[in-house]
């Protein structure tokens, strides 16, 4: 059983950083893709960041060379670097794992693509 709980989010101020983690278990985080997703009230799951089975990482075009997503296998755990943080980028941030089979390609940017999510991580940027 494939599990994933974020944790990192947290209340900051305009400009600052936060590094979300998405500890998984029950996968590998060298295996099928891994992305990270946020949804803001009112509005639909939006894909941020992912790394792919290859290490090929994706973006956003929000994200504007502010994020930085990374994997670490020893800890089995992918992060979510995020630098010069919006009032816009308020949201919970989630971890999910790409539906098998592995790919090759870069990530799927569509929600319906991810078989397992964690719970979420409230990011909060106050102006």
């Amino acid at each position: 059983q494939v599990q994933l709980v974020e944790t990192g989010g947290g209340l900051v101020q305009t400009g600052a950083s936060l590094t979300l983690s998405c500890a998984v278990s029950g996968h590998s985080v060298n295996g099928n893709a891994v992305a990270w997703f946020r949804q803001a009230p009112g509005k639909e799951r939006a894909f941020v960041a992912g790394i792919s089975y290859i290490g090929q990482t994706l973006y956003g075009d929000f994200v504007k060379g502010r994020f930085t997503i990374s994997r670490d296998k020893a800890h089995n755990t992918v992060y979510l670097q995020m630098d010069s943080l919006k009032p816009e980028d308020t949201a919970v941030y989630y971890c999910a794992t790409e539906r098998p089979p592995i790919r090759f390609g870069l990530c799927q940017l569509t929600a319906s693509a991810y078989a397992n999510w964690g719970q979420g991580t409230q990011v909060t940027v106050s102006s």
